[in-house]
């Protein structure tokens, strides 16, 4: 027995059920119609809440759509449909959305919560495989996820369970689409972790007020040498009188004098400063502002002010976003 085991082949069997899958997308875009338009724009101009509701592995993945929907700031979430004979139906208000998720569409757990939906005028969009169905016939939204070959016996949830996932994103990323969701919004409901991080932006890491090495146009070099050490930044952000940015000292500009043999001390700022320092807004993703800073050759941006483009507000440089393991 252990050497018949020894002989198959598992990456072929991996590959036979990724195909079924492929097809069963493959059909399920085919098959896709105005109706999605209908759910699409029903949820968007939701004013409450968004439910999903499945038995079995379609009750799963019930649960994730409904996470997606609440990443983008469509509040949803999930009932088990058990549950809902139980009480749990008293958390479905008239202004809410219901999506029904059933392969079958005849689940007799979700024949209690289709009569609940119909008695009490809550929209109901369907998404199901049976056009013959009790959730068909009673949906007021009619997705249909057409009928595939399940691996495994042909009976094994797979195929159908990937269909329902990616009408259920789909739908998802419509939305956000549609409400024109940008990632600075979506940072809002992803404040932690490996994606919190990610979606950090300039303005999360960028160093203020008096923070900023600022320094005058017309100081000698001599004492910036000074103000760049006690600010053990690398970096002097220059500006004029009128308080606008007019250039930038980094030790890297410092070190190539130094290797000409230069003596600058007696030299004003702006004759050595680079003009025009690169500058990004602060909403800028700081893995954005990293792309530049590593295109660019530089170490540090300027950032600039939303009402006065020429003057500077914050300084980010690059040891604040590794610091930050954001790469």
């Amino acid at each position: 027995m252990v050497s018949l085991m020894k002989n198959i082949d598992y990456k072929k069997i991996a590959k036979e059920v990724i195909s079924l899958e492929i097809q069963a997308l493959k059909k399920l875009k085919q098959s896709l119609n105005n109706n999605f338009n209908k759910a699409v724009a029903a949820i968007v101009n939701c004013q409450s809440k968004i439910i999903l509701c499945g038995v079995g592995k379609s009750g799963i993945i019930a649960n994730k759509i409904s996470a997606t929907l609440s990443s983008i700031g469509t509040p949803s979430f999930a009932l088990s449909a058990s549950d809902c004979s139980h009480g749990d139906m008293g958390s479905i208000s008239r202004k809410d959305i219901l999506i029904l998720i059933s392969y079958s569409g005849n689940s007799k757990e979700l024949k209690n919560i289709i009569n609940y939906a119909n008695r009490n005028k809550v929209l109901l969009i369907g998404i199901t495989s049976k056009k013959n169905s009790d959730l068909y016939r009673n949906s007021n939204i009619k997705l249909i996820t057409p009928e595939v070959k399940e691996a495994g016996l042909d009976i094994v949830p797979t195929s159908s369970t990937i269909n329902q996932l990616s009408i259920g994103d789909a739908l998802a990323i419509a939305t956000l689409k549609k409400r024109k969701i940008s990632s600075i919004d979506f940072k809002k409901f992803h404040p932690s972790g490996s994606l919190g991080e990610r979606l950090k932006t300039v303005e999360d890491l960028m160093l203020t007020k008096n923070k900023i090495p600022f320094i005058g146009e017309d100081i000698l070099m001599k004492k910036a040498l000074k103000i760049m050490s006690d600010k053990n930044l690398g970096t002097l952000i220059v500006r004029n009188k009128k308080k606008i940015t007019t250039g930038i000292i980094t030790d890297g500009q410092i070190r190539r004098l130094n290797e000409k043999r230069l003596n600058f001390n007696s030299l004003k700022v702006k004759d050595v400063m680079t003009k025009n320092p690169i500058k990004v807004e602060k909403d800028t993703l700081a893995t954005k502002a990293l792309s530049i800073m590593n295109d660019k050759k530089i170490t540090s941006l300027c950032v600039r002010s939303p009402k006065n483009k020429l003057i500077t507000i914050g300084i980010l440089h690059i040891h604040n976003i590794l610091d930050k393991n954001i790469y």
